[in-house]
């Protein structure tokens, strides 16, 4: 039998070793990212294929699909312009840029004669913005979510999550909510998905806008300071769901949402995200599906803005190859998308990305809608967007090289910091 002195020596080799593997797959993914970035540099962006805003109703309510930044940008500033009483703007990036300056103009503009204007952006998301661009006027109220914001609770894992939702309220009468950060590269450069609602589907936005500034108001107001109160009707559109993760009260819907939603499926799945890095559960229910015969398509990008992330993401390709599932990767742009659609009568569209941090750490909203006509709308926005991929087949995948599944099997380990 080994003695004390012998496990503890083991113990601390044990230890020793699994820091350094630790150490040097962090030191790998940091050089990666740093030649990716080196290699970007220069490089003009390429053209994709967009559909133009796309209208549906649903009850009293109508979505808008919009696929292209400039589209999306102009009437979020027609709606910023046109506000009488209260502005709600939430957004995670806002680069210091003409975009960026674009819609701090607007809203100084609205607060100036005389609208109530609540802004939120992420502190961590915005480290490299200048400072300048974030003094504000005093008219607006505007809350920057802290890099760190755990304080002494260091121990409090639900204090760790960043805000990642990107919402615009005006009055009662219409919101935005989807992938889209506010700069200039997200108007004409990145393929993202983004809906704007009116009707009652507004009046979730709104709560949810509230309840995010109730809850951390302090940090940046006096404690006096009243907390936003919203008058809205007690009823909503049943078809038009508003799904929120909130890490501070560990509620993390949007999972179980895509999950239910899977599980369901007899006829297909087609999902597109920027960043695909779920747990094991989700990539067995799209396995599930695939091998029951149900459609299941995964659209993401070819090269990402994240080159580790996409390296840990291909880790799940064997499995998902093998059950049926197709993988489709878009060519020449950075698609930024969250939405999926499963059966032509349900269908999402959101901040979440299907990675852990979106789905069981940040703060996140997610529209979810039950509807024939805008499942329809966005099937169509994503056979434009197959277009541009090209499908990874199992037998291409099988001969990869040896040096691409050494590495892929080296940055597994930190899937669960993605």
């Amino acid at each position: 039998m080994p003695s004390r002195a012998g496990w503890e020596r083991a113990i601390v080799v044990v230890r020793r070793t699994l820091l350094t593997l630790f150490g040097l797959q962090v030191a790998l993914a940091v050089v990666m990212s740093v030649v990716d970035s080196y290699r970007r540099r220069g490089k003009k962006p390429h053209a994709f294929p967009t559909t133009p805003p796309g209208r549906v109703e649903i009850g009293d309510s109508t979505v808008t699909t919009y696929t292209f930044g400039r589209d999306l940008y102009d009437d979020m500033i027609a709606a910023i312009e046109g506000a009488r009483r209260q502005i709600l703007f939430e957004t995670y990036i806002w680069k210091g840029d003409v975009v960026g300056e674009r819609f701090k103009q607007a809203l100084a503009d609205a607060a100036a004669r005389g609208v109530d204007v609540y802004c939120i952006y992420d502190g961590f998301a915005n480290l490299v913005v200048s400072p300048r661009f974030k003094r504000f006027p005093p008219g607006m109220k505007v809350l920057r979510f802290p890099v760190y914001a755990a304080g002494w609770r260091f121990f409090d894992l639900r204090r760790y999550g960043r805000d990642h939702r990107k919402i615009l309220v005006v009055d009662d009468e219409v919101g935005f909510v989807g992938g889209y950060n506010i700069g200039l590269a997200y108007e004409s450069e990145w393929r993202d998905t983004h809906v704007r609602i009116t009707g009652p589907g507004v009046w979730d936005l709104k709560r949810s806008f509230a309840d995010f500034w109730n809850l951390h108001r302090r940090r940046r107001f006096r404690s006096s300071e009243r907390p936003l109160l919203l008058e809205t009707a007690s009823t909503w559109e049943p078809r038009i769901r508003v799904q929120r993760n909130v890490p501070r009260l560990w509620m993390f819907p949007i999972r179980a949402m895509y999950l239910e939603a899977i599980n369901r499926a007899s006829t297909n799945v087609w999902i597109t995200t920027a960043y695909f890095l779920p747990d094991q559960d989700f990539v067995d229910a799209m396995r599930a599906a695939a091998m029951r015969g149900v459609d299941v398509r995964l659209l993401v990008p070819l090269k990402s803005n994240h080159i580790v992330t996409d390296w840990i993401s291909r880790g799940y390709f064997s499995q998902l190859l093998e059950s049926g599932v197709r993988i489709l990767r878009y060519r020449g742009a950075m698609i930024h998308a969250k939405t999926a659609t499963v059966d032509g009568t349900w269908s999402t569209v959101g901040t979440a990305n299907i990675d852990r941090l979106s789905l069981s750490g940040n703060y996140e909203i997610n529209v979810e809608v039950i509807d024939a006509g805008l499942a329809r709308e966005l099937e169509r926005i994503f056979e434009v967007d197959e277009s541009n991929c090209v499908e990874l087949t199992r037998g291409e995948w099988e001969t990869r090289d040896l040096h691409r599944r050494f590495t892929e099997s080296f940055l597994q380990p930190l899937r669960p910091l993605l």
